[in-house]
């Protein structure tokens, strides 16, 4: 069988100088493969294997199918040879005969390279060793392969090529494929669940007019015409919010973000998220909904609710739900409730090791202490909820207490995976968070750009109505879902830095 083993750059490059000469050649002949605009396929590889599961070796079908896809493999023997194609679904073996297909188109098919991309007409049938296969009458070169694929292409080095290389990626590796179709099947799970909720798919701005006050980092672009900076959206929240205002009971939006921040295997500098809002529930009504999806999701595309994620086992069916406060004095021996003022948190956080947050409170406090002792311990699906409210600009109080909010998050092997709200509905609080908000980045960096949207204030003191808000990234979601230990894993063209630097 032939193979390709470029070793260096110049076996590649005498390889790809064979296959231009190669091109030339054809070309001169008036056989330029690159004229051809369509070819007209009729079956694919995995389906035929499907439909003559059962049929007996070196049994015919009489059945004549037109493939099309890319040659991975040739083994040439004199009259005779065999290939195997590559399409769609999988891939299939060709049985190419000289005397059924011709002198000249047999010549010619010997001249092909490993990566040259062919359709073929023909019989299937089963072989003697009992592979099904397509017995070739009619051969066709439907576009010339320029360059040698690689044999393999894994390891820690050829890794950084992988990403940067997807297209060869998917084609020498073909279980690369199968994690981004299993990234589509989550995709249209969550939406027809949500859909069958009720909830209703809208799109939000990604150019928004100004940065907000939040922590994330935004990245900056202009707009020509209008002469004014815009913003990448770090959130599609304040928007989708909006339209709980306009009577949109239901929405969710499955979104682009951007932040100019850090990469690191749980981060990429653009990522998808979902963010779903319904009026008249709270954060609880979240909680709930996130257990039924997730539940349901993984049984669809996992086929268990027990999974393995990095050799862990995880019991997606299972969800244990926890306040912040009651955690961390699970893991760390911690009782907020001692704390009664900030000098009395900033002098537990000392004792313990614990890093103090730019602004120390008792609640910034609190979640430096969850960071510090809670979250590495949440292998199994854990909800953490009620979040103090100097980290939560946001999210509702509580009514009881008001130095909390009505706030979750949830982890799954030691990771956050989303974030909830019962959804502050005063604009008056909201406006002072805000205010405060921004304030504090400007303390902290007095040259940034944050600015309150006063308009969604505005949007507010028309009446929000209770509302429960939920925001979920996808990618992450997608990794333990497909087992992969990379965010690049799950992202077909992640961000790489330039081979140059």
């Amino acid at each position: 069988m032939e193979q390709n083993k470029p070793q260096t750059d110049q076996d590649i490059s005498q390889q790809a100088a064979v296959r231009r000469q190669k091109l030339t050649d054809l070309r001169a002949a008036g056989n330029d493969p690159f004229v051809i605009t369509k070819y007209p396929q009729d079956a694919y590889s995995a389906d035929l294997k499907a439909e003559f599961a059962d049929l007996p070796a070196e049994a015919e079908t009489g059945k004549i199918v037109s493939l099309a896809g890319r040659m991975m493999s040739k083994r040439v023997m004199g009259k005779a040879s065999f290939a195997h194609l590559r399409d769609q679904k999988g891939d299939i073996q060709i049985f190419v005969k000289r005397d059924l297909l011709g002198d000249e188109p047999y010549a010619a098919f010997k001249k092909l390279d490993i990566g040259d991309i062919i359709g073929v007409k023909g019989e299937v049938f089963r072989t003697k060793m009992g592979e099904i296969s397509v017995r070739v009458s009619e051969l066709t070169l439907l576009s010339k392969s320029l360059l040698p694929l690689p044999e393999k292409f894994h390891g820690l080095t050829d890794r950084e090529a992988r990403y940067r290389q997807r297209y060869v990626d998917l084609i020498v590796n073909p279980e690369v494929k199968d994690t981004f179709v299993k990234r589509s099947q989550i995709l249209k799970e969550i939406r027809a669940y949500l859909d069958e909720k009720g909830f209703l798919e809208v799109d939000t701005p990604i150019l928004t007019p100004f940065e907000i006050g939040a922590s994330a980092r935004p990245f900056y672009t202009h707009h020509n015409t209008l002469d004014m900076d815009m913003v990448l959206r770090i959130e599609t929240e304040l928007y989708l919010k909006r339209l709980i205002v306009g009577g949109m009971d239901r929405v969710y939006e499955v979104g682009r973000i951007f932040r100019n921040e850090g990469m690191d295997p749980k981060h990429n500098p653009e990522f998808t998220t979902i963010e779903l809002y319904q009026a008249f529930t709270d954060f609880h009504g979240m909680m709930d909904l996130v257990e039924e999806m997730y539940k349901r999701l993984t049984l669809k595309v996992c086929g268990s609710l027990e999974i393995t994620y990095q050799g862990k086992q995880i019991d997606m069916g299972h969800w244990e739900r926890l306040t912040m406060v009651e955690a961390v004095k699970k893991y760390s021996g911690v009782d907020f409730n001692d704390w009664k003022t900030d000098e009395d948190a900033i002098a537990a956080a000392k004792e313990h090791h614990v890093e103090l947050p730019e602004v120390p409170t008792k609640g910034a406090i609190l979640a430096e202490f969850f960071d510090a002792f809670v979250e590495d311990k949440l292998i199994q699906p854990t909800f953490i909820y009620d979040y103090p409210v100097e980290i939560s600009p946001l999210a509702k109080r509580k009514p009881n207490d008001p130095a909390f909010t009505e706030r979750f998050e949830y982890f799954i092997d030691c990771t956050e995976y989303g974030n909830a709200f019962s959804e502050l509905n005063d604009p008056i609080d909201q406006k002072a968070r805000f205010e405060r908000q921004v304030a504090e980045r400007k303390a902290i960096e007095p040259n940034c750009k944050a600015q309150v949207d006063y308009d969604y204030v505005t949007a507010l003191e028309y009446g929000l109505p209770p509302t429960g808000g939920l925001g979920f990234g996808v990618d992450r979601l997608v990794m333990l879902l497909t087992d992969s230990a990379s965010i690049r894993d799950v992202l077909l063209f992640p961000t790489m830095k330039p081979v140059d630097q």
